[in-house]
Order: structure tokens, then C-alpha cells, then sequence
């Protein structure tokens, strides 16, 4: 994919292109719109959906502290949608993104998948970006 994205334009809604939230909270996986990195997954209702279409960068509902949660709200790493696909059974959303700041993982990871298992030795895979204690305070 080409990286001649226009910065903040929202995505547009269409009434034909919607998860099926009545299934409940959907899987979105998030994957960078350049390299198909899959950076993280979490999870939307239609709150979530209809903020990250009106905004144009991904909000999430966070099932640990129950609320709507802007994706770099604290850390400033904003993923930046720059579209959405939905599956089959319209229930699993894949948001192709620009990720802000370099990191998705609130470990200050690039990736949430840092930890890889091959060949039978576990090692880290994805860098380092920012510390979480200096930018969450714990």
C-alpha cells in the first residue's frame, strides 16, 4: 500500500458496511497499512466502530477498565485508520493502519506479538520503543 495518505480525514461511513454487534464485543485486529505487520488486537462495540469512523483513528472498548478507549489518548501513539475490512460474518474487523510514534503495545512495543516461539527457543521480535513507566507512571 502507498503511503500518500492525507492525515485526518474520518472514514467515511456507508449503512451496508457495519459489524454485526449484536454478537457482542468484535475482534479488531490492527495491521499496518504499509508493511502487514500486525500490530495488536483488541476489542470494538458500536460506540467504538462510530467513534473510530467519525474520527479517523482507531477507538477501542477496553474490557479490563469497561469504557471507551482512544488507541494513544496517553501515550500519543494514535493509530491512524486507513481502512476498515470486515470478515465474512461481519464480525471480525481489520483496521489497516498508520500506527503514530512507532509503538501499538502498551509495553512500548512496536507490536503486541514481541514474543515469538520458533525453532524451539522463545526470543523478543519486535523493538522497543518508549518506556511505559516514563509515559504511564507505572
Amino acid at each position: 500500500m502507498s503511503s500518500s495518505h492525507s492525515g485526518g480525514e474520518a472514514l467515511e461511513g456507508n449503512a451496508d458496511f457495519q459489524p454485526d454487534f449484536s454478537k457482542g464485543l468484535l475482534p479488531a485486529i490492527a495491521q499496518d497499512c504499509d508493511s502487514g505487520e500486525v500490530l495488536m488486537l483488541a476489542y470494538m462495540n458500536a460506540d467504538a466502530w462510530r467513534k473510530t469512523l467519525e474520527t479517523g483513528e482507531a477507538h477501542y472498548w477496553s474490557r479490563s477498565r469497561k469504557e471507551l478507549w482512544h488507541k494513544g489518548g496517553t501515550s500519543g501513539n494514535v493509530q491512524k485508520v486507513r481502512s476498515a475490512r470486515l470478515d465474512c460474518d461481519n464480525d471480525t474487523i481489520l483496521l489497516l493502519i498508520e500506527q503514530i510514534g512507532g509503538a501499538a503495545c502498551h509495553t512500548g512495543r512496536r507490536s503486541c506479538f514481541y514474543r515469538e516461539l520458533k525453532q524451539g527457543s522463545v526470543r523478543e521480535c519486535s523493538p522497543q520503543v518508549f518506556d511505559p513507566k516514563k509515559v504511564y507512571g507505572r
